[in-house]
């Protein structure tokens, strides 16, 4: 998933995106975190943005929801970060799927590049 998406620069806990639904993080929460980063990027002008949101069952919320913006590190305010708000927030109801296992799941116009 890291060399594939971003380049073997980007530290990412594993997992994949294509067989599951958008009820698992490990394909909802990544393509939120690319939204949340190219948000933090283009609201700060920014060279560079990690967002760091980390999960575990059980839980509704993530247990770190943190960006870096050219090195400053600051919590995620202002989005819903549960599964259900981030089906919600990026559309991932619509049938989509087959055009990100075709294309690529970034920089083809999805909710989560906007």
């Amino acid at each position: 998933m890291v060399v594939d998406n971003y380049g073997p620069g980007v530290p990412i806990g594993g997992g994949c995106f294509s067989g599951k639904d958008a009820t698992k993080v490990d394909r909802s929460a990544a393509y939120m975190a690319r939204r949340v980063a190219v948000d933090y990027l283009r609201k700060n002008n920014a060279k560079e943005v990690y967002c760091y949101l980390a999960y575990a069952i059980g839980y509704d919320q993530p247990l770190e929801a943190t960006v870096i913006v050219d090195g400053v590190q600051q919590i995620v305010e202002g989005y819903d970060l549960s599964p259900r708000g981030i089906i919600e927030a990026l559309d991932l109801k619509k049938p989509q799927y087959e055009q990100t296992a075709r294309y690529g799941h970034f920089g083809h116009g999805f909710a989560w590049d906007k």
